[in-house]
């Protein structure tokens, strides 16, 4: 019985060198290439263009760090219990990147490409209109609108927006999301911005990022962001802090 071959594409390495994607390490790409244009080229097997490690950039600093997340506060707190794990406190607090904070661009890619899949304005207006209604139906949030701090706009989205647009981007996935925009408001009767992780999704789409890993860039990102929370932890601690104030905010409602 013949046993699978097992490859990878992603990397070699040798007495001689690292080669990554078929580029020297050494010779092609330390000081040479910057960590999105390595990301993507890990990613999609080739050299991003100019324009595509830009968008990647911008992207990866936009969820940096946004506060006293939960994210932020689960790092602290692992940190104050087990201070000689540095990783098991980002693990922490990577953990929480997911369907309510930060994480939410890939279901929202997905409703994007539905939409821009559609043959006419009038066919993705109607696509629009099927997905928004069927969240409405069942009291759902639509992935990628709506803010607890940035209203009545996410100042972050038209940015995302229009470094795309400089970067030479196609635009058809941004055109699809401003459509889903529109149905949202008209449907929900209100006005819900589109927040920065919808419109991460839209450009990542411009830029050939697959729907699935896109949760993944956002755990990329956030990390550089707890690595600064634990910074800070050790240098002006307030994990101890906060665990007082919860204790002290908590009641016991039991008999």
């Amino acid at each position: 019985m013949n046993q699978p071959s097992l490859t990878t594409a992603l990397c070699k390495t040798t007495t001689e060198g690292v080669v990554l994607r078929g580029h020297s390490l050494v010779d092609e790409i330390m000081g040479k290439m910057s960590f999105a244009e390595t990301l993507y080229l890990l990613i999609a097997g080739r050299r991003p263009t100019p324009g595509e490690a830009r968008v990647l950039d911008t992207v990866l600093v936009t969820l940096m760090e946004h506060g006293m997340t939960p994210q932020a506060v689960a790092t602290r707190l692992t940190y104050l219990a087990a201070p000689e794990s540095l990783q098991g406190a980002m693990v922490a607090g990577l953990l929480g990147v997911g369907g309510q904070f930060a994480g939410t661009m890939e279901a929202c890619a997905k409703h994007i490409v539905r939409v821009a899949a559609a043959g006419s304005p009038a066919q993705a207006e109607a696509e629009a209109e099927t997905i928004v209604t069927e969240h409405r139906s069942r009291r759902a949030s639509v992935a990628g609108f709506g803010h607890p701090h940035h209203r009545p706009d996410d100042p972050r989205s038209p940015r995302l927006f229009a470094v795309a647009q400089e970067s030479g981007v196609e635009g058809r996935y941004i055109a699809a999301l401003q459509v889903l925009a529109k149905v949202v408001d008209r449907i929900y009767g209100r006005h819900l911005t589109i927040n920065a992780t919808g419109a991460i999704a839209a450009v990542l789409l411009e830029i050939g990022i697959p729907t699935g890993i896109m949760r993944g860039l956002a755990v990329v990102s956030r990390a550089g962001g707890l690595v600064a929370q634990i910074n800070e932890e050790q240098n002006t601690p307030i994990a101890g802090a906060l665990l007082k104030l919860i204790e002290n905010s908590v009641s016991y409602s039991g008999e």
